[in-house]
This record gives C-alpha cells, structure tokens and sequence, in this order.
C-alpha cells in the first residue's frame, strides 16, 4: 500500500541494531501527526504495518477518542471539533502545553502508516511553536522506558513525568534491546532536537554481555553525549527495583550482574564529575516495589504513575534553569 511509515529511528540506524532492536526500532510508540485546521471535521486515513495497535487522539491536550488500526488494510477516522470548546472562556482552555486548536494523533507500540488527511477544502498547516510545549526531552532505555507494562504507551512514566513539567517528548527506547550500539549513540548525540535527556540504560545488558561490554557501551554513549552537549542536563538512572534486586539467593546471575551494573554507573557519575550529568537512584523513582506488574520487572500502570511523578520532581529544577536561561536571552540579558 501507499503512504507513509512514521519511524522513530533512520534506516541506517535501524540496520545496525540487534536483531530485537531493529523489530522494535519501527514502532511507532509516541509518534504523533499534528495539525491546525479551521475545519471542524477533518478525516484522516491510517493503517497499520504489523498486526495493529490503538491511537489516541487528543485536541490540544484534552483527551478526545480511541481509535484501532487493524494490520493490513487502510481506515478512516472521522473527527469532529468538540462542540462544548465554544461555550468555556479561551484564557481556561489554553492553559495547558498544547494549544487547544492542534489535532494530536498519538501512537500506541506498533508500526503506524498515513495515508491522507481530508480537511474538506480548509487549509491544514503544521502546529507552530507557541502552540506546542518550549523543551523537548529525549528519553532512551528498555522496555520499561518504551512503556511496558502501562496500559498504553501515553500512560508510560517518562510521558507522564513531561506532562507534568510541560515537556514534549522524543522516546527512542527499545524494548529488550538496549545495548547502547556504537551507532545507535553516535545517533543520539547528533540529535539536536531536544533540551534534556534521560537515559535507563543499564537492566537489558546485565546478564547478557560482561561488565567490560557494558562500561565499554555505555560510557561511549555517555561520552559523546556530554561531548556533543556540554550544556545540556543528562539524566541518568541505576536499574529500577526488580525480582533480581531482592532475590533470595543473593548469588543469582542476574542479581550479581545487576549489582555490578548499578556499581558501574555510579563509579562513572563520580570520574565524569560533570556539571550537567545527574545520576539518579532507582530505587528513589520505583518507590513501591508493589508498582510492578507480576512479572516483576515492568511497572504497573500504578507503578507508571509513581515514577512519572516522582521522576517530575527530580528534572523539575533542571527544566525550571532551562526556562529561565530562555527568558533572559529573549530579553537580551
């Protein structure tokens, strides 16, 4: 079929992945199509590439309806402006990131395609940037970070921790696949399309490569990072509460590998001594080990909400001097 996949990573990144990464690399989780129209009823054609998913759809930032895309085959979704807009003062309805005249159309995880948009005549132009959030985060990570466990991706800790702060995110996790590749952070630290970063990098490589490995990829994606962005703040967390964390048998491999893991990541904080580079405990973000879901390694969505709020409070300082900065250069100070 014709159209558009909405990708979250290059071709030439994708390519470079492992062969989980590169499955998960198309999903289209936390992709949006924004746009303003006068039209107060537009259609929009969508399918999907794989077996399907769920979308949202928001006006502005108020919820507006649910749609499913099946795989296969291309539908329309008709959406109509919310009548009841009209009747509430415009100082109230604003009040929020987005402007409440931007259609969002947000993706669930699954490889999303566009088709069409049918705007009856009326003119359709992209959102401009008073009507969208002023700081962009980048969030990379494992599963947990790409919203597993959550009921849907826009209930995921990092989404609900940008609400909070008024933060647009760009997710780049990939589920069970984390690795930190080489190319994936040169990737990364050529982006300049964010303002803050947060970075759970390392559960999905304790176990699978030797601590060598990991100091290896983890402190090059770090690296260039800082490099590339010395004036950035880079946040970055040792693993998240889990099965392994508390295992009965303190010898397990994969509690062993975790402890060594978590070891690497706070020695790396200390060397680094970075302005900018933040470490964060997980343990002080998964406050609850009963946020996980029963598998014992992804959050509930009860999990999801505790960390997305207490996650908020660690960058809120960090996004307050962002805001800050931003208003003296305008005024020329």
């Amino acid at each position: 079929m014709p159209g558009w996949r909405l990708q979250r990573f290059p071709e030439k990144v994708r390519h470079r992945l492992s062969s989980k990464g590169r499955s998960k690399a198309v999903q289209s989780n936390g992709c949006e199509i924004r746009f303003v129209t006068d039209s107060d009823r537009v259609r929009l054609t969508l399918s999907a590439w794989d077996e399907g998913g769920s979308v949202l759809i928001f006006k502005g930032d108020y919820f507006h309806s649910k749609a499913d895309v099946k795989g296969g085959r291309m539908q329309t979704i008709e959406l109509e402006d919310p009548e009841r807009f009209l009747g509430v003062k415009p100082e109230i309805l604003s009040s929020g990131s987005f402007s409440p005249n931007v259609w969002r159309v947000y993706f669930d995880r699954f490889n999303a395609v566009f088709h069409a948009l049918e705007a009856f005549g009326h003119d359709v132009r992209p959102p401009r940037p008073g009507e969208m959030p002023d700081l962009n985060m980048l969030v990379y990570g494992s599963s947990i970070t790409q919203g597993a466990g959550a009921m849907h991706h826009y209930t995921g800790y990092t989404q609900r921790a940008a609400r909070r702060l008024s933060l647009d995110v760009v997710n780049l996790a990939l589920s069970g696949s984390c690795y930190c590749e080489p190319e994936l952070a040169d990737h990364i630290a050529e982006k300049k399309d964010w303002d803050l970063i947060f970075l759970e990098i390392g559960v999905n490589m304790r176990g699978r490569f030797p601590i060598d490995v990991i100091r290896a990829r983890s402190a090059y994606l770090l690296d260039r990072i800082l490099e590339k962005h010395p004036a950035k703040p880079v946040f970055l967390t040792t693993i998240y509460p889990n099965r392994a964390t508390f295992a009965a048998d303190e010898q397990e491999p994969f509690t062993v590998e975790e402890k060594k893991t978590n070891d690497w990541l706070r020695q790396y904080a200390r060397d680094k001594n970075h302005a900018h580079l933040h470490l964060l405990k997980g343990s002080r973000i998964l406050t609850e080990f009963t946020g996980l879901a029963s598998d014992l390694i992804h959050p509930s969505d009860d999990g999801h909400i505790l960390m997305g709020e207490r996650l908020a409070g660690f960058l809120a300082p960090a996004v307050s001097r962002l805001r800050e900065e931003r208003r003296q250069a305008r005024e020329g100070r």
